[in-house]
This record gives C-alpha cells, sequence and structure tokens, in this order.
C-alpha cells in the first residue's frame, strides 16, 4: 500500500509543517512554497503510479482558486486515489464524494480562500514595513506608506511619558494628562501607551514580530528602556503605592506580626500641623503592635541604606555588562551589514524582488529582539551607582515623589524589628 502526502506553504505568513503530521507509514511527501510544482510533479507520478492515499491538511491547498481545486480534485478522483484531509472532516475512502454536496464543500473552500487573499495581503505589507490595518494610534495618523505624527495631540503623549519616567506612577501620570488637558484614559490604556512600540518608533504586527525604525517615534530608546524598567519594578509593589504620595508606603512591614504598614496621617484640632505615622493595616495580636513615627522610620531608612547597600552590591557576582553589550552591538551590525548587501544581490539576479522583502524582513525583525535585549540591560554600573547614592543628603535633599522613586530602584522590603519600645530597620534589597 502506497501512501503519499502533500502540502502547501506560504513562506509569507506560514512555516513548513513537521514530517510527523503525516505519521510513519508516509512514502513520500510533496511540499511546495509559494508555487506549486511539486502539487504539478504528483499529478505527473500519480498518472504512472497512482498510490491507494493521498493526505493533505486541507482541500484548499490544491489551488489558488475555487476552480483549480474542483479541477485538481476531479482528476485525482481520476487515478482512483483515496483523498483524506486531515485537519478536516474529508475522507473519501470513507465517504465518497456526493455531487450533491459538493457546491456546499465548494463554497467553504471559497471562503477560506478569500480568509487566505486577506491574510497574505496583510503579510505583503508586513513585509513592505506598512502599517497594520486599522486606526492609527492616538498621536498618530496614517501616512501613505507609514504612520506621521499627528501635531495637534503628540505633545500630550509625549508629555505623558515624561511624567511617568519622572515620578513612575502610572496613576498619576493619568491623572495629571486629565488635570492638565482634559483627556481621559485609563489607567489600562495608559499601560497600553506605555508599552506600545509604535510610540517608540517601531511596528508590532498581529504575529507578535516587531520591526524597528520604521516611523518618527514620540519617544527615545532610552526612555523606552527606562519605562520597560519602572514598569517591571512597579510590577512588585502592591497596587496603587507606586503612586503614592509618600516614599514608604508600600515597602514596610512589622516584622512582628507580618502585616504590611499603611502610612496614617492625624491633624490636631483647628491646626494646620500633622503627624504622619506607620500603621500595621492588619495586625492579628492583642494588644495590636503600635505605630511608628513615619519620620523616624524615614531617617532610620535613609541610615541602613547608606551603610547596608555599599556591602549589599559589592558581594554581588555581576556579570561584565560592558562585554555583552558590545556582543550585542556586534551582532546587530553584522546584520546590517547584510541588509546593505541585499540591494546589490537584487540587482545581480542573484535574489528574486520576494526573496529580497522577505529576507530584509527577517533580517529587520532579527535586529529589533537583539535591540529589544540590548534596551533590558541596566544602563549604569551598579556599584559605582551604589557608592554615589550612600550618601544621606543625598536622600535629604530629594522630595518625597522623588525618594519613593529611588527607594523602589533599590529596596524590595522593609522590615520593622521591635524590642519593646525601640525598633530598628532590616532593609532587602531587590537583588
Amino acid at each position: 500500500m502506497k501512501i503519499i502526502a502533500y502540502c502547501y506553504t506560504d513562506p509569507l505568513f506560514e512555516q513548513p509543517p513537521d514530517r510527523i503530521i503525516w505519521g510513519w507509514e508516509v512514502d513520500r511527501v510533496y511540499q511546495d512554497l509559494g508555487e506549486r510544482e511539486e502539487l504539478e510533479q504528483l499529478l505527473k507520478d500519480c498518472d504512472l503510479e497512482p498510490p491507494e492515499y493521498l493526505l493533505i491538511r486541507r482541500l484548499e491547498e490544491l489551488g489558488d482558486s475555487v476552480l483549480e481545486v474542483s479541477d485538481r480534485l476531479q482528476k485525482l478522483e481520476s487515478f482512483q486515489i483515496n483523498i483524506i484531509a486531515i485537519e478536516s472532516d474529508f475522507n473519501t475512502s470513507e465517504t465518497p464524494i456526493n455531487r450533491s454536496d459538493l457546491m456546499q464543500l465548494l463554497i467553504e473552500i471559497q471562503n477560506r480562500q478569500r480568509s487566505r487573499r486577506i491574510r497574505q495581503g496583510h503579510a505583503k505589507n508586513r513585509i513592505k514595513t506598512l502599517p497594520p490595518p486599522g486606526k492609527a494610534p492616538y498621536g498618530y495618523r496614517r501616512g501613505k506608506d507609514r504612520y506621521i505624527l499627528d501635531r495637534s495631540v503628540s505633545p500630550i503623549v509625549k508629555e505623558f511619558f515624561e511624567r511617568f519616567l519622572i515620578y513612575g506612577s502610572l496613576r498619576g501620570a493619568v491623572r495629571y494628562l486629565e488635570k492638565r488637558y482634559g483627556k481621559k484614559i485609563s489607567v489600562t490604556t495608559g499601560r497600553r501607551w506605555l508599552t506600545n512600540p509604535v510610540y517608540r518608533g517601531d511596528l508590532e504586527y498581529q504575529n507578535g514580530e516587531i520591526i524597528s525604525n520604521t516611523h518618527i517615534p514620540i519617544i527615545s530608546r532610552d526612555e523606552a528602556a527606562q519605562i520597560d524598567r519602572l514598569l517591571r519594578r512597579n510590577q512588585r509593589l502592591p497596587p496603587r503605592t507606586a503612586s503614592a504620595p509618600r516614599s514608604l508606603a508600600g515597602l514596610v512591614v512589622c516584622g512582628e506580626c507580618q502585616s504590611s504598614l499603611t502610612v496614617s496621617r492625624v491633624t490636631t484640632y483647628r491646626k494646620d500641623q500633622e503627624y504622619l505615622y506607620l500603621r500595621p493595616t492588619n495586625c492579628p495580636r492583642n494588644p495590636k503592635c503600635k505605630a511608628l513615627s513615619y519620620q523616624t522610620g524615614l531617617e532610620l531608612t535613609i541610615e541602613r541604606i547608606c551603610q547596608d547597600l555599599p556591602e549589599a552590591v559589592s558581594s554581588l557576582n555581576l556579570p561584565d555588562l560592558q562585554i555583552v553589550k558590545q556582543g550585542m552591538i556586534q551582532e546587530i551590525n553584522q546584520k546590517q551589514e547584510i541588509l546593505l548587501q541585499i540591494p546589490d544581490l537584487l540587482t545581480a539576479g542573484i535574489l528574486d524582488l520576494e526573496t529580497a522583502e522577505l529576507r530584509t524582513y527577517k533580517l529587520r525583525t532579527e535586529i529589533s529582539q537583539l535591540q529589544g535585549k540590548l534596551a533590558q540591560l541596566p544602563p549604569v554600573n551598579l556599584k559605582e551607582t551604589a557608592q554615589a547614592v550612600c550618601i544621606p543628603q543625598f536622600w535629604l535633599d530629594l522630595s518625597e515623589p522623588e525618594r519613593r522613586f529611588y527607594f523602589r530602584e533599590f529596596i524590595h522590603q522593609i522590615e520593622i524589628i521591635r524590642d519593646g519600645d525601640n525598633w530598628e530597620l532590616k532593609l532587602i534589597f531587590i537583588f
């Protein structure tokens, strides 16, 4: 018993299937990429020595139109071949083709081919790095072949990013946008803005691939890397604490009851003076753990970070980031040199236009991936930074929002250790 298989793959948006999908008993696999030369060879071979079974994934792979599929089905049927479509309910060995149902079958094939042509059109636009279908993101409008800045609203988006970079607070940046410009967006929309490659000058397609430098960005690469780092940092914190007005909010826990501490504000009757305390939110003990002075906690935190941070950093076994960066930069440069050679290969006839566009697209995708990894590396030397910030006056000169920003760069948690009425702090760093 002879069994053959046939598959068609459009290299623009598909990967060839693995041989194991057919099973181990297949005698030969005819596989086409882009053209259907193997299908023509299959028909010739069947005319000489027809197999007993032909396996395909879907009927629409037999042609680019319903007429082609119908003609090839009839020709294969004339060879007395049993046709099995493994991804659909079609098996002529069990249920021969019913002429009365053939029209319905051809309509289904037509609908699938229409969907496939749409995907092919999108894939061709992607290869040419054209914007994906749909409305342009806020801050841009559609040009002839790329996004262009909408000068009337792009400054609003730019200021949103700048606000987030300064204070590291997504909710704060959203509130600022509404207060300053009357532009109301949800926190979810704000997060999408922060992570959307479009604002970095890149295009992201439905398949998840990203092409860099396709249009004018609203934020720079360095700003984008800082935004990604801030978002990762804020994920470690309880909700809303990233925008809390006090720098210790969300960082302090009680070593006795393991309850997190919140910042409470107390004012005196008819007086403007206020007192801040760190109070356990859910203490199970009786009597409950006492509240602590916020100012004292802040001073002790600054004292401890200046003492403990240099020692903690010096004990880390950190790789030489400069060597890692140089390796990535060298790989990016090599791929960019290959990109520059493609026009010459096209002119010399070594590559055709379709192959050249596809190769260019893949190289640009690989470059984008490397640039993304490069951007995720720390921007500064941690050991040098630790020495610079371990000066008490540095922290005392900062405002509370600025201190909140820098505390979260180094501190994962602050634990209160009580000894009767006395207490001290233990810092747990993020590294």
